[in-house]
């Protein structure tokens, strides 16, 4: 009888479809300050205990160990450094542009003085390497502030905190794909041809790799945390996630430093080939995440990156096969590499029993990851079960028909992005967007007569005219921030939520009532 909702979820899971999935009303718990200070933790411990090593290596002479193990932490950190006070630069220009129109008077505004301090702590806090732990920091403050605050002031000060997380997410992630992830396989290969485990080689290539799975986890967490369309991950199925890619990436990067402790030149091409062919795939599924052509070459080579070391899901939809087909890649080129390595190592400085052992290692670890992927997506995913007596593949659940409503896309929690626009959508004509149902559209019983519209006084409304976007894409962070901005003035000022209303092909007249656009 009620209308109908396609919810997917961003870790894939088949395309899961049910009737409603109503999530809880989100609110900032103990736990979740708890979670952002250990993970403030995982990302001191990866820091130091890398410098450290690199002190060591610098005491000992070893300048070669040395210059490696230092640039793999100080070129991935500037990198994400500069894109971290990027965004800064843009966020404080549009709060002081919002401050400067908001009001009459230019004295409640930023003063000239105080805008010169807030660039100057910045500019130290990002060349001090020191942007990350800024912006956890803040999120644990907002996070808070949303517990101390009165209910209108709480959602204000949350969806603060879920941008704040939504950007280190994306900055963590990079920076652990472009500094953990070879530090580890540099610092297992190096343990390899030494025969040996210094502990501060050990602290470092497991500080690395709980950083590399924890910061996969968290991003999929704050993912769907931040969409009230979506069911949250519990801390459960986060742990897990954890363990998940703990062990497959330890399993890839054993095996890659094994193979790299003989064949240094081959494990070279490898990984470039490995590279190119991921890319290439990547590109074939035409993700739509970035602004424009060139910048989404450049996130699917950077995705390119990431799928070298484990799985990542970076379009919505039936995910399954794909995963499958990875993993049975990764398995083949983990056999391959170790069994390589078993047949040409050098038998004077490594033993045929620990040899064995090693094999064993690769093998087991990946197994246990497979295992734990297995106990997430059959028990612990957000939208139910997928295996057993009562599994749906989500959560199904009933609501009464709404009430007839103007034919808008409008929804009230804050979206992660705009897509783009193709020049036939611009026209009213559906593209290639609109020929799928969106993520979270109804699709209502036969329509009745057409009434006239009652006039709207719930409260704001910020209408859009773009399509809304089918998957969470942080990336476009031009026409996101700008609206992230226009969310929460409206929001702080206004005693209601503000509304947002997207264009839809379906209502092509509602798009003629209004020419701004964001």
């Amino acid at each position: 009888g009620g209308p109908a909702v396609r919810l997917e979820s961003p870790e894939g899971g088949g395309g899961r479809r049910a009737g409603i999935a109503v999530p809880p009303t989100r609110r900032y718990r103990l736990r979740d300050g708890c979670w952002v200070l250990c993970a403030l933790l995982v990302c001191f411990a990866d820091g130091a205990s890398d410098l450290w090593l690199a002190a060591h290596y610098y005491v000992r002479g070893q300048r070669w160990w040395f210059g490696l193990t230092l640039l793999f932490v100080l070129l991935p950190s500037l990198v994400v450094q500069l894109l971290s006070f990027r965004w800064f630069v843009y966020d404080f220009a549009i709060s002081t542009k919002d401050s400067a129109a908001s009001t009459k008077d230019s004295a409640r505004g930023p003063r000239g003085c105080c805008r010169l301090c807030v660039w100057v702590l910045q500019g130290l806090i990002h060349l001090l390497q020191l942007g990350q732990v800024w912006r956890y920091l803040r999120a644990l403050y907002l996070g808070l502030q949303s517990r101390w605050q009165a209910e209108h002031r709480r959602r204000h000060f949350y969806w603060r905190m879920m941008f704040e997380s939504a950007d280190i997410s994306m900055l963590r992630l990079l920076e652990t794909f472009l500094k953990s992830a070879p530090q580890l396989v540099l610092q297992l290969s190096i343990m390899v041809q030494q025969n040996s485990i210094d502990p501060l080689q050990g602290l470092s290539a497991s500080a690395s790799l709980v950083s590399l799975a924890w910061m996969i986890a968290s991003y999929q967490k704050v993912l769907r945390d931040s969409r009230e369309d979506k069911m949250p991950m519990s801390y459960k199925g986060a742990v897990v996630q954890i363990l998940w890619h703990l062990f497959t990436i330890a399993a890839r990067a054993i095996a890659f430093a094994l193979f790299a402790s003989v064949f240094q030149l081959y494990f070279g091409i490898f990984i470039v080939t490995h590279w190119c062919i991921m890319t290439f795939w990547i590109i074939q599924g035409e993700t739509d995440f970035c602004m424009s052509k060139w910048e989404e070459i450049i996130y699917n080579m950077v995705v390119g990156i990431i799928y070298i070391f484990c799985w990542f899901n970076v379009k919505e939809g039936r995910s399954r096969y794909r995963m499958c087909i990875y993993y049975i890649i990764t398995l083949s080129e983990n056999a391959a590499l170790t069994v390589l390595w078993f047949l040409y190592y050098d038998r004077k400085t490594t033993s045929d029993f620990d040899a064995l052992i090693l094999v064993c290692v690769v093998s087991s670890s990946f197994a246990l990851g497979i295992f734990f992927m297995f106990i997430y997506y059959c028990l612990l995913h957000p939208n139910g079960p997928m295996f057993g007596p009562h599994a749906t593949g989500c959560i199904f659940r009933q609501q009464p028909a709404p009430a007839p409503a103007s034919p808008t896309d409008a929804v009230t929690s804050p979206p992660r992005s705009l897509p783009r626009t193709t020049g036939g959508e611009r026209d009213g004509a559906p593209g290639e967007r609109d020929s799928c149902v969106p993520v979270f559209q109804v699709r209502p019983c036969p329509a009745p007569a057409p009434a006239a519209r009652a006039p709207r006084t719930e409260g704001p409304v910020i209408r859009i005219d773009l399509p809304r976007k089918k998957y969470p894409a942080w990336d476009a962070h031009f026409i996101d921030r700008r609206l992230r901005k226009t969310i929460l003035a409206l929001e702080y000022a206004s005693p209601t939520t503000p509304r947002l209303q997207y264009r839809t092909a379906g209502a092509p007249q509602e798009v003629l009532e209004y020419e701004t656009t964001v």
